[in-house]
């Protein structure tokens, strides 16, 4: 079956996910054909707008990328398979972030990882009640990607730091809160603004204008000061320090998260946070960020995570990774310099040029 699939209607095209079974989790080949069929639309004036959706009848919307082949590629082939499904997936960021025309991203459903890189590059970013949100990257040994060192740094309230590094999953209500959606619609008016998009010739925010409705109160808006608060030190162990001497319920849940994630992960997505001024456009980000992940998948901790959390869930000791090092102490500057390291010529991240 088919990992996606692409229809024109009026002035509208659309890619559908259609890989249910893996709640549509990219893979290289569709990162490819995806970024293939947005080439092909971008230059044909009869195209004015792009619509990027689900099957309707699964619960995710994406829910990641494909990291069981990327941990067999580290194990098996020295990453190269690996590094060419990275590469596909940020070409695909990038251009989506570059498009030239409005992309419409239904998030209506579970959007991780690679579902997230399919939707914040997106000028209009669709949250219903259905939408689970998140960056776990932390929890299998990676870090947050796919543009999260560009996006969640200027989210306010340190809610970028507080994202990246506890996995926090937010609901629809939660992403328009934050800001990371723009419009929050109805379950039961999602084809009619689908339709709708794709018959009138309005630009895609008025037509969006007509389905929009308020969303429930955010729950996170109730813990901003918190994380305002907690999430504003700049090293991972003056964050848990902040955590643990705080003597709240909420407090201690989240201090569980964060010392639940892989510890290099952690500093890898600080280090992200505090180098993101000096980025100047998206492809430096791509580029960076290509040469973290090279570097980070052939590290114990991404073939130790993805075990633990994603293959072997289901056993004994499940979602109990051990990490190497296994505490913030222990990473040590000279590890992120090795994982922060420029690829050699020839091996860094490239935009698509066709």
């Amino acid at each position: 079956m088919a990992e996606f699939c692409t229809s024109l209607r009026g002035q509208t095209a659309t890619i559908t996910l259609t890989r249910p079974r893996a709640l549509h989790a990219l893979s290289g080949n569709m990162c490819t054909g995806i970024a293939q069929s947005l080439l092909g639309w971008r230059d044909d004036p009869a195209i004015t707008r792009v619509i990027i959706d689900h099957d309707a009848d699964t619960r995710g919307f994406c829910a990641g990328g494909d990291v069981a082949n990327v941990r067999s590629s580290a194990m098996e082939d020295g990453g190269a398979a690996g590094r060419a499904i990275f590469m596909a997936e940020y070409r695909l960021n990038h251009l989506l972030f570059t498009y030239p025309k409005p992309v419409i991203t239904f998030m209506d459903g579970v959007t991780m990882g690679g579902g997230v890189g399919l939707s914040l590059p997106a000028a209009f970013r669709i949250a219903t009640s259905n939408t689970l949100f998140a960056m776990p990257e932390g929890a299998i040994g990676l870090f947050p990607d796919i543009g999260a060192g560009w996006y969640l740094p200027h989210l306010p309230g340190n809610l970028g730091k507080f994202l990246a590094l506890t996995g926090a999953r937010l609901d629809g209500a939660e992403c328009f809160w934050a800001g990371l959606a723009t419009h929050y619609l109805a379950d039961d008016q999602l084809e009619a603004a689908k339709a709708a998009l794709r018959s009138s010739g309005d630009e895609p925010a008025a037509v969006l204008a007509k389905f929009a409705v308020d969303p429930p109160e955010a729950r996170l808006a109730g813990n901003a000061d918190k994380i305002a608060r907690l999430f504003a030190g700049d090293t991972l162990e003056a964050i848990i320090a902040d955590l643990a001497a705080d003597d709240g319920k909420w407090a201690a849940k989240e201090l569980r998260s964060v010392t639940a994630k892989c510890p290099t992960s952690s500093k890898v997505a600080l280090r992200l946070f505090a180098e993101a001024p000096c980025v100047p456009d998206f492809a430096a980000e791509m580029r960076r960020e290509y040469a973290i992940a090279a570097n980070m998948l052939m590290r114990p901790d991404f073939i130790e995570g993805v075990r633990a959390v994603l293959l072997d869930k289901n056993k004994d000791k499940d979602n109990t990774p051990q990490w190497q090092p296994a505490s913030p102490g222990e990473v040590t500057d000279a590890m992120l310099d090795a994982i922060f390291a420029d690829l050699p010529k020839g091996e860094e991240w490239t935009p698509l040029t066709r």
